[in-house]
């Protein structure tokens, strides 16, 4: 599937790369941890090892090479590519408020009580949420998720956490904008519904519905032919099942690629969260990160406006351990920030890990996941397909074994 080079030549040790899948079989897959694995490692964009283990799913078919997964998370970087992509060309811009392009928010007000079997007491104004509070998740927005409070009970009831076939664009606006902010704009940090409100205001600003902007502007320039809100006619069969975690047993089979929904069209292309894909076709997304927004002659961003992507947009530089509300995200909060669309390590040392300062990262809720590392030129894909991310150390194990192969650093 990949032409591999030599781990040698790229400052890596073949035998320690090697622990890797065998780590992963042990672990995971004869334990019935997870149903497959499909990892590629790349430095300065060549790639130095693939693997892959498993199955698609309950028809014990061996995993492909070409399997289609659900990115969940992992779409949120494409909505910001997105987003800045418009921002280069002065259509938007990161400061201006987000009421310029949805007027449904020009009149939000912050949570002072109630909800639940009450109204919502009347709160006060909000100030304006900026483009870049939606980037950086400090919006006052939430995830019905999160389960914490009376806002994130009232995000689950209009269900906006899975809108694609119950609701528009339009529609997810109007329910949203009628329900408080958790925090005023700007004051905090909390993962939620943001990059889909992103990915409405890419539509709004385009005029083109946000698949098909991804397709236009990322996918088709990028060579990402497997990548789209929903599987295409005829590819069903590449589609993996889905699992759920469950405490003590077998992973549950919740939703089964050949019949699942996602094989037809959704009313919502969800920028929070709904994109499928492949290995390949991300691997293609990262190696245009690490090159400064370039790949094989098609620039997709400047390396400046890649720059500030993926440098901390926290206030006075602080981490997620001192901004954060989330009961859940896809990134660790020690020594990590978070910039304009993708969590990045300001402290390695904090994070506890092996990692490079300003690496940057993120994942997806069925423990796919991602990163890219400016110094020492490394990236890394990871695919599998169980819920929720949070239930394995499979990320930081990754990290600690592919770090641990490197015996050529730029650090």
């Amino acid at each position: 599937m990949f032409d591999l080079g030599s781990p040698r030549d790229s400052g890596f040790d073949e035998d320690r790369l090697a622990r890797i899948p065998a780590f992963l079989q042990e672990s995971y897959i004869a334990s019935g941890r997870l149903p497959n694995t499909q990892l590629i490692v790349a430095r300065g964009g060549v790639p130095v090892h693939y693997s892959r283990l498993g199955s698609m799913g309950e028809d014990g078919r061996e995993l492909r090479d070409d399997a289609i997964f659900r990115i969940a998370s992992m779409t949120k970087p494409v909505t910001s590519v997105a987003f800045m992509q418009l921002v280069e060309q002065c259509k938007v811009a990161l400061e201006e408020p987000i009421s310029k392009v949805i007027p449904e928010f020009a009149d939000l007000k912050v949570y002072a009580g109630g909800g639940g079997a009450i109204p919502f007491a009347p709160g006060k104004p909000a100030h304006p949420i900026r483009f870049v509070d939606l980037l950086t998740h400090m919006s006052g927005l939430t995830y019905g998720l999160q389960n914490r409070n009376n806002i994130d009970s009232a995000y689950r009831d209009s269900n906006f956490d899975f809108a694609r076939d119950h609701l528009d664009s339009q529609q997810f606006i109007e329910k949203l904008s009628k329900l408080p902010l958790e925090f005023a704009p700007g004051t905090g940090w909390n993962y939620s519904v943001s990059t889909d409100v992103l990915g409405i205001a890419v539509e709004r600003i385009s005029g083109m519905r946000l698949g098909e902007y991804f397709r236009k502007n990322i996918f088709a320039p990028l060579g990402m032919t497997d990548t789209a809100f929903g599987v295409a006619d005829g590819e069903a069969e590449r589609l993996v099942d889905a699992y759920a975690y469950r405490p003590g047993q077998s992973p549950r089979m919740i939703d089964k690629g050949a019949t699942s929904k996602l094989n037809k069209p959704g009313t919502f292309d969800s920028g929070g969260g709904g994109l499928t894909g492949t290995i390949a076709d991300y691997h293609r997304f990262t190696a245009m990160l690490l090159n400064g927004g370039e790949l094989d002659g098609v620039r997709i961003l400047s390396p400046k406006t890649v720059r500030l992507m993926r440098t901390n947009h926290l206030p006075n530089n602080a981490d997620l351990t001192e901004m954060s509300s989330s009961l859940f995200s896809e990134a660790n909060n020690a020594g990590t920030g978070f910039g304009l669309g993708f969590a990045m390590v300001i402290d390695p040392a904090k994070t506890l890990m092996p990692s490079s300062l300003g690496e940057y990262y993120w994942g997806g809720a069925y423990s796919t996941a991602f990163f890219v590392d400016p110094v020492e030129q490394i990236t890394m894909v990871f695919m599998t397909q169980v819920y929720p991310s949070s239930t394995y150390p499979i990320r930081r194990q990754l990290k600690t074994l592919i770090y641990s192969a490197l015996t050529d650093s730029y650090a």
